[in-house]
């Protein structure tokens, strides 16, 4: 079984890059429709209950009890363009059409005139790809989700008629699965014997702790803000099946069907700075810089329980990344905001490690939405569009002569809403 184990590496690899991209290009920062319709520019103004997401030290100016219930829905668009590769049906490869809808649930409720609890449920790392079965990149990846969900009760002070402060603690429990074929060369056994495709599947999942804190100063036309989400590390384990019915029937018996892995990642701490000003009672304008500490993912190491299959351990050197955000609100009337925004989100991600599980690029953004206030109910609703700059991968250079290199060219729109009631 020795020589089965190099092939089996490749699974190891899309493993740990399947974590690590998913946070990276998609680290989901859409977990409210008011805030995600000014481009994310929040931090500074966090003034509905998706304050426990964006600045928890928004909790402590709001009044009465809130409850708001959203989702978003994330419609991505990408392919693959494989220059090199001679077979033309693969020069240009199209992604699986797919649809997330990452959601939440916020609740705050003052307990007295400067303490206000708070409880947030939302998922800001996830989404995935999928390509067809039979690309010539399916060693690298053919399927992958990843879903986070997070816990996260908070408490905001009011230190002063301005000034407020909030701290959280997060439960994380995370699932992923990925999907890929692996090319198992069976010639060691008998030289009659090929090479055969043999479909990988891997679930597992793993748990984490996190804290979030915030700073508020809320003046007459400015406001200045900061958030905090803390990293956090999450151990997953799982199981392996390896579907062998296309080797000769007669060796199947012999080969390895199931087993387990494990593997750690460290998620990246996430610091946000706002501005708002009020240049009227009508008009807000707002400004967020976040800054993500991606350098915490340098290497990773993926055990495996196969028999005569040993640990891998890979280097990936990561750096951190800035996301700008703006956005602007504009009162219609008492019962009527109108919004709009834009965003630029750098990429962390190295170009040697970027590949199909799921490419990153820099990309901006455009938003716009409105609120809609009627008695204690209030309807908010945000749409993005995303473009994410071309970029050209090596993808792991797996294929000889430069052959696997391609260019990916992605899209996404996204609509978000959110349902709140006021009392």
């Amino acid at each position: 079984m020795r020589k089965a184990g190099k092939w089996f590496w490749f699974l190891l690899i899309g493993v740990g890059c399947y974590q690590s991209i998913f946070g990276a290009g998609f680290l989901i920062y859409e977990h409210g429709a008011a805030a995600m319709a000014v481009a994310g520019a929040f931090v500074a103004v966090a003034n509905d209950s998706s304050a426990v997401f964006h600045n928890p030290a928004g909790l402590a100016f709001l009044s009465g009890t809130q409850f708001s219930i959203g989702t978003t829905l994330i419609i991505p668009k990408a392919s693959l363009q494989l220059p090199k590769w001679p077979d033309p049906r693969f020069k240009t490869v199209d992604q699986v059409s797919q649809v997330f809808y990452p959601s939440t649930v916020y609740f705050s409720q003052p307990i007295t005139d400067k303490i206000v609890l708070g409880f947030g449920f939302f998922s800001p790392y996830g989404l995935g790809a999928e390509w067809p079965s039979d690309y010539p990149l399916r060693y690298i990846a053919v399927k992958d989700d990843l879903k986070t969900f997070f816990f996260n009760p908070v408490i905001a002070f009011k230190l002063s008629p301005n000034f407020g402060a909030a701290v959280g603690l997060a439960y994380i429990h995370s699932t992923l699965s990925f999907d890929l074929v692996q090319l198992a060369d069976l010639s060691f056994i008998n030289p009659l014997f090929g090479a055969y495709d043999v479909p990988v599947k891997l679930e597992a999942s793993g748990n984490g702790y996190g804290l979030n804190a915030g700073l508020l100063y809320k003046g007459e036309k400015l406001s200045i803000g900061a958030n905090w989400r803390s990293g956090f590390k999450i151990d997953y384990e799982g199981d392996l099946t390896l579907d062998w019915s296309a080797a000769p029937s007669m060796i199947q018996p012999l080969l390895p069907k199931s087993g387990t892995a494990k593997t750690s990642f460290k998620y990246p701490h996430i610091l946000g700075f706002g501005l708002a000003f009020n240049p009227s009672s009508q008009l807000r304008l707002s400004a967020d810089l976040h800054y993500v500490l991606w350098s915490s993912y340098d290497e990773f190491t993926v055990k495996v329980d196969v028999p005569n299959f040993a640990d891998k351990h890979v280097e990936e050197n990561w750096k951190d990344a800035i996301t700008l955000r703006g956005g602007i609100e504009f009162k219609a009337s008492d019962n009527v905001a109108l919004r709009a925004g834009v965003l630029y989100d750098q990429t962390p991600q190295p170009i040697e490690t970027m590949d199909p599980i799921l490419p990153d690029a820099n990309r901006v953004a455009i938003t716009g939405g409105f609120g809609f206030k009627t008695g204690h109910l209030v309807f908010d609703f945000a749409y993005q569009y995303e473009i994410f700059s071309d970029r050209t991968s090596p993808n792991r250079s797996i294929y000889p002569l430069g052959l696997g290199e391609g260019t990916y060219k992605t899209k996404a729109n996204l609509f978000g809403f959110s349902l709140s009631f006021v009392f």
